[in-house]
Order: structure tokens, then sequence, then C-alpha cells
């Protein structure tokens, strides 16, 4: 059984905005959303003070009983899934029916619980432990939060993979729906900024430090890239069987149309082109296309020496043509688990309006890259039915999704 799965409803939070709308809106404006935040200063040898913050405001209408086993990582998927819940109209019958899950993952739970728990192993003290603290920083938190709340009664998936939570949750809920196992999806991923986060990758030498210049920091692709810029948010993605949806009227975004995850398998932190390369190819085997069909390509580009590099000769090697690319991280940095959701709902929209937006921040291409067409200026029209979005992590983690417009 193979059946057909479509978006039928989108929501986000992030440092572009908090609506699916208004985050689109300030993509085409082509400014970053990365700031300084003066907090990170107080942290002894932390190097990179940059963000870029969702700037988040909890809904009137939660309660204390909504948010008591949330963290802020919860918070932004839940409000982000409301969103999106609302603008696929999908009424309490289908949530609960049994037929629709939950597929939804972030790096980590919330970092502040992770605090009070362990608090215990310093103080010897269970004081700042309460009934909801593991439920806040637990790997499945985002999703087993948004299944109470929605009370579905489906599978539910949690993705813990770091960069590419969002999007393998994206892929493994179109796989469930295209084999018949469910017929609607709830899935996306989120992050929560925390300085752990920056102190990571700054000791692995991978954070940009152009502090005093936050407006021209990350670049992607671009010679004079210095690493990246940690961001945050939520997205969530409603799939759903294409009859259904069809059926019922709704709003249909786009196709899914293909998916491949795989694994390197060689180092946990260093990117191997040859296994990214192959994920490519799997996404395009499953939609049943050839690569010179697909008009534009949303790349992981994370602005990090090696990273860059890897993603861009696989792309390469995979396409054997200069596709369009462009990387979302130069306006809200790396969000860690949210952005394979954020980066696939924006490709989206792109493709359907027919303009995708540059890599901001870039100066000229470094030689070492692959030959592909790095969008720069104010961005690009280009008409296609097909788009790729790709994402990697640690753990040696790849995958890649394809889209399709639908006429």
């Amino acid at each position: 059984m193979n059946r057909r799965v479509v978006i039928t409803g989108m929501g986000i939070v992030s440092p572009l905005g908090q609506s699916i709308d208004s985050a689109y809106a300030r993509l085409k404006k082509l400014e970053n959303c990365v700031e300084v935040v003066e907090s990170l200063k107080g942290y002894e040898g932390l190097n990179s003070h940059l963000a870029a913050l969702a700037h988040f405001e909890k809904p009137g209408h939660w309660n204390r009983k909504t948010t008591r086993t949330m963290g802020e990582v919860a918070m932004y998927a839940l409000a982000a899934t409301e969103q999106a819940v609302s603008d696929a109209s999908l009424d309490s019958e289908t949530l609960e029916s049994g037929r629709t899950g939950v597929a939804y993952g972030s790096c980590s739970g919330s970092i502040e619980a992770h605090l009070d728990f362990f608090s215990l192993m310093s103080s010897h003290k269970v004081e700042r432990i309460n009934s909801g603290t593991y439920i806040k920083l637990m790997p499945q938190t985002t999703a087993c939060n948004i299944s109470v709340y929605f009370k579905t009664h489906g599978r539910l998936v949690p993705t813990g993979t770091a960069c590419t939570s969002g999007s393998l949750a994206i892929g493994n809920a179109y796989e469930l729906i295209k084999n018949g196992k469910q017929d609607v999806m709830i899935a996306g991923g989120a992050e929560e900024f925390s300085p752990t986060q920056v102190a990571i990758f700054d000791t692995l030498y991978a954070t940009s430090l152009k502090n005093d210049t936050p407006d021209k920091t990350p670049s992607p692709y671009s010679i004079d890239r210095d690493g990246l810029v940690i961001g945050e948010g939520a997205c969530t993605l409603i799939l759903e069987e294409y009859e259904r949806a069809k059926a019922r009227g709704a709003k249909i975004y786009a196709e899914v149309v293909g998916f491949s995850e795989n694994t390197d398998g060689t180092h946990v932190t260093n990117p191997n082109a040859e296994t990214m390369a192959l994920c490519l190819k799997g996404a395009i085997e499953d939609a049943g296309i050839s690569a010179d069909r697909i008009g534009y390509v949303n790349g992981h580009g994370t602005a990090t020496k090696s990273g860059d590099i890897a993603e861009t000769q696989a792309t390469y090697s995979v396409f054997q043509r200069a596709v369009p690319i462009s990387s979302t991280k130069s306006y809200i940095g790396h969000t860690l688990g949210a952005c394979g959701a954020i980066e696939a709902a924006m490709t989206i929209l792109s493709m359907n309006e027919g303009w995708f937006h540059p890599n901001l921040n870039f100066v000229a291409v470094d030689p070492e890259l692959g030959a592909l067409d790095y969008i720069t200026g104010e961005g690009r029209r280009i008409d296609t039915d097909y788009v790729m979005s790709n994402n990697f992590a640690f753990g040696g983690v790849n995958t890649s999704l394809i889209f399709k417009k639908v006429k």
C-alpha cells in the first residue's frame, strides 16, 4: 500500500515570527535575526555571544495545568502545533480517533529541568525536584505533551536526533501514512535556547565569533564563514492522506513525495560526503523522479568549515549540475532540533510562490565547495514542481525530504 501524503497545516514559533505568515514575510525582508545575548558574556571561556531568539510569549489561554509538565521546548512545540491544527481545521474526532499520531523531536528536553533534576547530585537535597521535573527534561517531552494536550491515541514517534529531529519526524510521519498505519500525523521539531548549546559548538571551534557584527553572520557557503549561530523555535506540519484531505476540502500546501534517512557509520561529528550523497539519492529514488526535476535545494548550510564542504560536495555528486541552493540558517541561525521542520515549511511556501531566498552575508563562494548555484542578491524566481530539503546531524544522521507542488 503506497498512499499519497500531503501537508494540510503549518505552525511556527521562531526568530522570524510567531506565525507562518509573519515568519515568511520576515524572511522576504532579507534580514537576519541574530543578536548579541548579553548574558552569554557572563560565562568565562565562552567565545561566541550570539544567538537568534524566538522571543516567545506564552498564550493567554494556557493555564497552570496546561504547562506544569512543560519546559520552554515543549511550550514552543505546543504553540506551533496549536497553530497547525487550527490551520488544518482538524476536529477533536479526528485527533482522538486513533488514526492520528505524533512524530516530534528536539535535541533534549528542557535544560532548566535538567539543572533541577541533577541538583540532587550536588546538593544532596530533593527540594528542586517535583512531579513534573522529569516530564520536562525527558527526550520525548515535545511529542508526549502534544499528544496529551490534543488527546491523540495513535502512534507516538519521538525523534531525538539532534539537527535532524524535525526532518526525521516529518519523514517518519510520511512513511506511516504512506504505508497505511495512520491517516493524519502531527510532525515537527523544537528547541529552546541555552548557553550549553553555544558551549558545545564553541569547544569544537564551530561558532561564529563576529560578536561585533551580528547582522553579518552566519554566512553559509561563503569563503569568509566562521561558524554557526545558535537559534531556537519550533515548527509543526500536519501530514494527511491525500484522498482524506481532498474529500474534506482541506487546504493543501504540498505533497511529500520523497524521504530518505541513513547514517555515516564513521564519526559522530565529522560529516561524510559519500553517505550524505547516498541519502539524497535515496530520497530521489523514493520520489520516483530524476534529479533534474528538482529546481531548488534548501541546504543544511550551518556555515561551519567542514560541514558546508561535505554537504555541497555530496549535493553536486548527486545532481551533477549547479542546482540552486540556499540556507535558511543565514536568517535564524541553527535551530537544532527545530531546523528540519522550519526549513521544510519555508521551502514549501517558497515553492508555492516561486521565489527562493538568498544566502545572507554571502561574499564569495569557497572553491572547496561543490559547484552549485548559490543564490544571492534579492533571491531567485524559480518555477519548479519539486524541491528538496536536507539536514545532517551529530551521530552521522542524514535526512532528505522532497516536496511536490499540488496544482
